[in-house]
């Protein structure tokens, strides 16, 4: 009779167990302010990543941005996105060209797409990597970096941690010269920005390099793995991540090819970040416009 008795109720008691458990659950995430789904959120005006300028001091673009078919856009999983090459302007006449191709690409909200990076494919492409991933500093020009003073102290500790960088004086490079632009909360000029970086050989034996990193929800990432945790934060109503990633040919070793990045990336950072949320903002209840 008992075990008759506990073979019909141990059913039972397993679905007390997870219903309880799931109400627990449900209580804890209401109590914390977990935010389990994400809402997608763009930067002022949906600013896209294609108004990233075309020349600055030191680099200009050669030829026009590729534009994608709808099967790589469908892979891609984005249609904010951008693949220009870069030319370094006191290299243009000499007999070895300093020439960059910077691709950027933006997701927001339940972001589902795995992140594309080169080791997945440019060795899904048929490329052979030489030798692993790495993450290198990239030796960023901070002269125009100033503490940002507008960030109270109670906003999550960022006080007097943050920095904003100056956009280029000159009209012909921004459309809002002079504009000063928040930067990461985790980009100083001690914490330098990094990129993940990687060797392959092609098919002549010429080597290119490649190079990424992410910003996500108001910080950065050099690992694809890492850059949805960043995203997915469960504290944040929102979720974004823009991708990143600089390739060269014309580079001679990795370091030389992380030097260039690095100079890309000084002249380009201010701009990149405007076609991002301002996380501050976001933070504090003030953007998007009605989320006080």
């Amino acid at each position: 009779m008992t075990q008759r008795t506990g073979s019909i109720f141990a059913p039972l008691l397993v679905g007390t167990i997870l219903i309880g458990s799931t109400a627990g659950i449900g209580a804890y995430i209401k109590f914390a302010d977990l935010h389990m789904q994400k809402s997608p959120i763009y930067p002022e005006n949906n600013r896209q990543v294609s108004a990233i300028p075309t020349e600055t001091e030191n680099w200009i673009r050669m030829g026009s941005d590729r534009i994608s078919s709808s099967e790589i856009i469908e892979t891609l999983g984005t249609q904010n996105y951008v693949s220009r090459d870069y030319i370094r302007k006191d290299s243009q006449e000499t007999k070895s060209p300093v020439v960059l191709e910077l691709h950027a690409a933006y997701y927001t909200g339940m972001i589902d797409t795995v992140p594309h990076v080169p080791e997945r494919c440019f060795v899904g492409g048929g490329l052979q990597q030489s030798e692993s991933s790495r993450n290198m500093k990239l030796n960023l020009d901070t002269s125009s970096w100033r503490h940002d003073n507008a960030v109270a102290p109670e906003l999550s500790g960022l006080a007097g941690k943050l920095y904003t960088v100056r956009l280029s004086n000159n009209r012909k490079w921004s459309d809002a010269p002079g504009m000063r632009v928040r930067l990461p909360r985790d980009v100083t000029p001690e914490n330098e920005l990094l990129m993940r970086c990687s060797e392959f050989v092609l098919g002549d034996g010429r080597k290119i390099y490649a190079g990424y990193f992410f910003i996500a929800n108001g910080g950065t990432k050099a690992n694809a793995n890492e850059v949805r945790t960043l995203a997915f934060n469960l504290t944040d109503d929102y979720a974004y991540y823009l991708k990143i990633q600089v390739n060269c040919v014309t580079a001679e070793s990795m370091d030389e090819f992380v030097e260039y990045a690095g100079q890309l990336t000084s002249d380009l950072l201010g701009e990149m970040m405007r076609c991002t949320p301002d996380w501050v903002d976001v933070q504090r209840g003030d953007y998007p416009p009605g989320e006080q």
